[in-house]
């Protein structure tokens, strides 16, 4: 019998797939005709709503009904080289576009070199000796077990301290999601910048230019150069000092010259530089907008909030990150990952949605419209604390998945915590990124005790 039903049942959920394609289709028409009113032009007002992600979870729905691999000609991204863009919107598709590493190349390695003034940094290599030397030195420095017993408590405590001061008006980005980050990079990697807050802008523009500028705005790479220059000199300083010092603090920065005293290949003082200088890019940005994205869509959800304060207040913190990843699900701060084809390729074969793919032609691997895919992940539009970890793709996959994703899986919940368990929590406004890739001002409220 079960060989019967079996067929019946992946029939009905294509069948499903095909009909939430046709109702996104509608409500993209919607959203169109919702756009030709209002203050500003047209074609302001369409991208906005475009850029919902609500309005792209309805495009990703239309593609993985009708096209779910789709090949394109036009160069979407002019930061990178490219021949073409390509866009793969099924799961399965995604995670192996993410996994054929020697098919599909990271592409970054220009805009990082022209960050470090001369090198590579692992996240933009391909695999081999270079990409395992500083992968495999930075890991004997930053230790998986540092994230739970080293990270995680301090992180905690000062967002508890955070919270409780500002009594009841918080201004989320200036005043916590970016603060915690910041004194991760201060007290664990054992660079702190001149101050919090042009190590945070730093970070915070040159993750712009380097993952998120895909149209190559030639102002934002005049600032960019600035603070990339800024920020090695900083770094060559405080490894010049350190060094002279004979400190033996046991923090990143610390470990990385113990690693180099022992002679451990890569860990010469500019490959610590290069590598210290490509984490903190990855840390500050990415930690403060995963939180605030996180936080509205839950301010969205009145349901899915209460849960969520529920399990803060009851110190239940596993299901306190279960709500946080799954409204994150639903928010992503990355909506897609890209990859360059490195020859002539294929993707699903042998399938009815085989896409053939030029060499030089840029991948979207949409990992935001993989973790809504029904023929995959059960009921993708509810609300559900109970998935499993591997249903999240919000680091990355592969050998290029986050080098901070440990960090990232405790200290984000850490950051909210103490946020969610406030009584009378609200938003105060709307979540403002201040026409950058990330949040500038996000004001909360709540009834201080």
């Amino acid at each position: 019998m079960s060989t019967v039903l079996n067929p019946v049942a992946v029939l009905w959920r294509v069948m499903r797939v095909w009909f939430e394609g046709l109702q996104a289709l509608a409500r993209l028409i919607g959203v169109v005709l919702g756009a030709v009113t209002g203050p500003g032009s047209f074609r302001t007002r369409l991208t906005t709503k475009l850029l919902a992600p609500a309005t792209q979870l309805h495009v990703m729905a239309v593609l993985r009904a009708f096209k779910p691999n789709l090949s394109l000609s036009t160069r979407l991204v002019k930061a990178y080289d490219n021949t073409g863009t390509a866009v793969v919107t099924r799961r399965r598709d995604v995670l192996e576009v993410l996994t054929r590493d020697a098919d599909f190349e990271v592409v970054y390695e220009p805009r990082m070199r022209e960050l470090t003034d001369g090198d590579n940094f692992f996240l933009g290599m391909q695999p081999g000796w270079d990409y395992e030397r500083d992968v495999s030195a930075m890991r004997l420095a930053a230790r998986r077990t540092d994230a739970a017993d080293v990270v995680l408590p301090r992180a905690a405590a000062l967002a508890e301290r955070l919270v409780s001061a500002s009594g009841g008006d918080l201004d989320l980005p200036p005043a916590l999601t970016l603060q915690v980050p910041w004194d991760i990079t201060a007290t664990y990697f054992g660079t702190p910048g001149p101050d919090a807050a042009t190590m945070q802008g730093w970070t915070t523009r040159l993750f712009w230019y380097l993952f998120g500028d895909l149209g190559a705005d030639a102002d934002l790479k005049v600032g960019a150069m600035a603070d990339a220059a800024a920020l090695r000199d900083y770094l060559d300083t405080t490894i010049a000092s350190r060094k002279a010092a004979a400190s033996d603090d046991d923090d990143l920065l610390g470990r990385c010259l113990a690693l180099q005293r022992a002679n451990v290949p890569g860990m010469s003082d500019l490959g610590i530089r290069n590598n210290l200088l490509g984490l903190l890019i990855g840390a500050i940005p990415t930690i403060s907008k995963a939180s605030c994205l996180a936080l509205d869509e839950l301010f969205r959800r009145p349901d899915a909030m209460a849960g969520a304060q529920a399990a803060a207040r009851a110190d239940d913190d596993a299901t306190l990150a279960a709500h946080i990843w799954e409204a994150l699900r639903f928010n992503p701060h990355n909506p897609v990952i890209y990859r360059r084809a490195t020859r002539d390729t294929t993707v699903a074969e042998s399938t009815m949605r085989t896409l053939r793919i030029a060499k030089g032609q840029l991948v979207f691997a949409a990992n935001f419209s993989a973790m809504f895919d029904r023929l995959e992940v059960p009921e993708p539009q509810a609300f559900r604390t109970d998935r499993p970890w591997d249903t999240y793709i919000h680091w990355g996959l592969g050998m290029h998945r986050c080098f901070g994703d440990a960090i990232n899986r405790v200290v984000i919940p850490a950051i909210l915590k103490p946020l969610l368990s406030q009584r009378g929590l609200r938003a105060v406004g709307a979540l403002d990124t201040g026409g950058t890739p990330f949040p500038q001002h996000f004001k909360v409220a709540f009834d201080p005790t």
